[in-house]
């Protein structure tokens, strides 16, 4: 089933990521909420681990290319996309991870207008509307 995904955050304009198209892993139309964050996690992990690199291929030095130096100051945020972190994802604590931060309200899901705020609420795939995903921040400050 093709699902089309955006991650936003409040106060910023532009989204954190632009428009995927998601593969979810899928024949149902009518799913849960809760298996749509699971199957959305699950997707995610499986990129985040065809992404890693050998470690034969890590760069020591953490200088960009001559020609992405420019590229990166255009954009604003230099980073050098190196990932630190060479253990795998275990699927099923990101998912339980990934239910437990939308319960606690870290962040917002929505389908097309429509807020998904309960985990046992049925949606409809087939709509293709597209899947929002809100990262909520809390104000720093004191109540006194």
């Amino acid at each position: 089933m093709n699902l089309t995904l955006t991650v936003k955050q409040l106060g910023k304009k532009q989204p954190l990521l632009k428009e995927n198209i998601l593969n979810l892993n899928t024949t149902d139309s009518i799913i849960t909420v809760r298996s749509l964050i699971e199957l959305v996690v699950e997707h995610q992990i499986k990129l985040f681990n065809a992404a890693s690199f050998e470690w034969d291929d890590e760069d020591q030095i953490h200088l960009p290319k001559e020609n992405y130096l420019p590229l990166l100051t255009d954009t604003g945020k230099l980073g050098f996309g190196a990932l630190y972190n060479h253990n795998k994802i275990d699927s099923l604590v990101a998912q339980q991870n990934a239910i437990l931060a939308f319960e606690d309200g870290l962040y917002a899901v929505f389908y097309g207008d429509d807020e998904l705020n309960d985990l046992s609420l049925s949606i409809d795939l087939s709509l293709n509307k597209t899947l929002t995903f809100i990262r909520l921040t809390f104000l720093a400050g004191s109540y006194w």
